[in-house]
């Protein structure tokens, strides 16, 4: 193991600690469980596949307005980072929407749109995209003028400029915003399938805690945030590193 990678383990070993003596002290499992507690439950609803469907449409949720934040985020932040003009016009948008509470969007989205997927993801995608337009066009901003005079002189097409010259030097914006983002997103998708969808993770937890139930409450939320690590540290992570790389080489 590495020295970072045990460092984390001991990190995390603390954390489990913590929890364990604060659930001690508490000495009342309906407010803070011992984490032996959760193995029984969570295994229970693994197995009747209860877990596997609300995981499951909370992480299509993720992925879609992920997608689409990204997606927009860059396009957006590239136009406004390349010309003033087109960052003129949309800065005050950018402003209005950055300060733009989530529970507003999400709420204005299910009584415009209706309580369906449609509502969920566009808010989740509205509240996203303001953050990754910021990202990219500092990037954009950022980029070598040098680069795009070599890229004229050998007179490139938009596309591969935009392929072999523009991109290269946003990637290590584009990976920062996703990692940003992915954390933001998954967050504000709970939020949203606790306010109006009839399943995920959010739908779960909302309803455990018109129980009270505290340990279900936990079983659910460290099952997607154990899916979430993963995402980052196998992917994301990584991900960066490699494109980071030029900065160090």
């Amino acid at each position: 193991m590495t020295a970072k990678g045990t460092v984390t383990a001991l990190s995390l070993a603390a954390l489990l600690g913590l929890w364990i003596v604060a659930a001690a002290l508490t000495a009342d499992a309906t407010i803070l469980p011992q984490p032996y507690a959760l193995i029984g439950p969570f295994w229970s609803e693994l197995l009747s596949g209860e877990l596997w469907r609300h995981l499951s449409a909370t992480l299509i949720r993720v992925l879609w307005a992920f997608a689409l934040a990204m997606g927009l985020g860059i396009a957006l932040g590239l136009a406004m980072g390349r010309s003033e003009t087109v960052n003129k016009w949309l800065d005050p948008w950018l402003v209005v929407f950055l300060n733009l509470p989530a529970l507003v969007l999400i709420v204005l989205c299910y009584l415009w749109i209706g309580l369906n997927e449609t509502a969920a993801i566009v808010a989740v995608t509205l509240n996203k995209v303001p953050n990754v337009t910021t990202v990219i066009r500092e990037g954009a901003r950022a980029t070598s003028p040098d680069l795009d005079a070599m890229a004229q002189v050998f007179r490139m097409s938009r596309l591969t400029k935009l392929r072999h010259v523009t991109l290269p030097q946003l990637a290590p914006f584009i990976a920062g915003a996703a990692r940003g983002g992915i954390a933001v997103i998954w967050k504000i998708v709970l939020v949203v399938e606790f306010l109006g969808r009839s399943s995920g993770i959010g739908f779960k937890i909302h309803l455990y805690f018109q129980l009270f139930d505290v340990t279900m409450v936990l079983v659910y939320a460290f099952s997607f945030i154990l899916v979430m690590l993963a995402v980052e540290w196998l992917i994301l992570q990584p991900w960066e590193r490699r494109v980071r790389r030029w900065r160090v080489a």
